[in-house]
């Protein structure tokens, strides 16, 4: 019954959290709810079994254990008693009245409120909405843990104190939202992609989530980035499978059997970049997109169209000048011009000091000087890579690189 507890757990809780938001209008109380209503359920489902819709119970169980709550301390605060009277109320969970029956998207967006910074938007979102610990988001973030873990605290406490509204905007004001919605969906994203930390290297239920949330944002919005950014989304999720051996163990692009790419994803995806590319008012993410639309095209690394993948990464620097946007064309330049060429760019982005401590930076740089045959210096970069990961995949492909290049 516990298994059966912890799965519901893992596929229902961020929506069970987020209805519980909208039914009692608090984070904090949502959350001491859905630990109550998961901790009865491990009482009563083994003596009653269990309920044929698991999530709905656990919702309605959460939402009578928080009136409850409420009306214990109503005893020593009695302007507690009119709120529980007014979520006593309502005695069934309300239909959604602007037709997005989603309860995570409205979550989103109300993380996403403009009277919050876009710092403290992103990171509640991912901690509210999916879940994400607060270790993850620093990492996606570059920022020290401490640093996100108040930025999250202080949001909760601007929506309450402000009231700020737990909906979906209107047409009016939701494009100017959605810039901060999708960088959200993205790093959520990312994460499901190349986990920060732990056993490893790909969270599905993550990046299935993102993408889910994609679909639903594209329905909801048809603008080009939204297009753009589920097609990154599908182009990238369409590796997952080659990306890993049976054993867990990581696949570089240039190593992966190309036969299990999901066909299906690719399709979806290169159809929803030109969509977007053909209206002219895309942006990074689908230019993104394109670039991974390129490596799609390719049955094989080495016939892989590196001048126009090159070229996109030009026009990505231009939309969106960043050290990892140039770390990324950097890789592109290794494989279209050698890799010396890759190397300088590598070299001076690390000597600016804006990707001292990002591993990926290292590891690029590493891999580089391996091909060159500067055997003692790759040796060092893997040695600083494996100071800043924290992904045990990773880790044992860049132990195999050090022995290799050791023996």
């Amino acid at each position: 019954m516990r298994e059966t507890a912890d799965a519901v757990y893992r596929s229902d809780s961020r929506r069970i959290l987020a209805t519980l938001i909208r039914l009692l209008g608090d984070f904090d109380v949502a959350e001491e709810a859905m630990q109550d209503a998961f901790a009865a359920a491990l009482v009563q489902w083994p003596k009653e079994g269990v309920p044929t819709n698991p999530r709905a119970w656990l919702v309605s169980t959460g939402r009578f254990k928080a009136i409850d709550s409420i009306r214990r301390r109503a005893r020593f605060d009695a302007s507690l008693e009119k709120i529980a009277q007014q979520l006593d109320s309502e005695s069934r969970i309300a239909e959604p009245e602007d037709g997005v029956a989603d309860d995570d998207l409205r979550l989103i967006f109300t993380c996403c409120h403009p009277a919050l910074s876009q710092e403290a938007r992103v990171a509640l979102t991912l901690r509210e909405v999916c879940g994400l610990t607060t270790d993850e988001i620093a990492h996606a973030f570059l920022t020290p843990a401490p640093t996100l873990a108040q930025r999250i605290v202080r949001a909760k406490t601007k929506i309450r104190d402000a009231g700020i509204p737990y909906q979906v905007p209107t047409s009016h004001d939701l494009p100017e939202r959605l810039e901060t919605v999708l960088q959200v969906v993205y790093l959520v994203f990312n994460e499901g992609y190349s986990a920060s930390s732990g056993q490893v290297i790909t969270r599905a239920d993550l990046s299935g989530e993102a993408i889910r949330l994609g679909r639903l944002l594209l329905e909801l919005l048809p603008e080009p980035e939204v297009a753009g950014l589920l097609a990154l989304m599908l182009l990238q999720e369409s590796r997952r499978t080659a990306r890993t051996s049976t054993s867990g163990d990581l696949i570089l692009l240039a190593d992966q059997d190309r036969t299990l790419w999901n066909r299906g994803m690719i399709a979806d995806g290169q159809g929803l970049v030109q969509q977007a590319l053909l209206t002219r008012r895309f942006g990074t993410y689908t230019i993104q997109a394109a670039i991974a639309a390129v490596h799609s095209q390719a049955d094989e690394s080495s016939s892989t169209d590196w001048v126009q993948i090159i070229s996109l990464y030009d026009v990505l620097l231009q939309l969106e000048p960043s050290p990892i946007v140039e770390l990324n064309r950097a890789v592109a330049v290794a494989m279209g011009r050698g890799p010396a060429a890759g190397l300088a760019i590598v070299d001076q982005i690390l000597e600016r000091g804006e990707l001292t401590d990002y591993h990926l930076a290292h590891s690029t740089r590493a891999e580089l000087l391996r091909r060159l045959g500067r055997t003692a210096e790759a040796i060092a970069s893997y040695q600083r890579v494996l100071e800043l990961t924290k992904q045990e995949p990773e880790r044992r492909f860049i132990e195999g690189r050090i022995r290799d290049l050791s023996s």
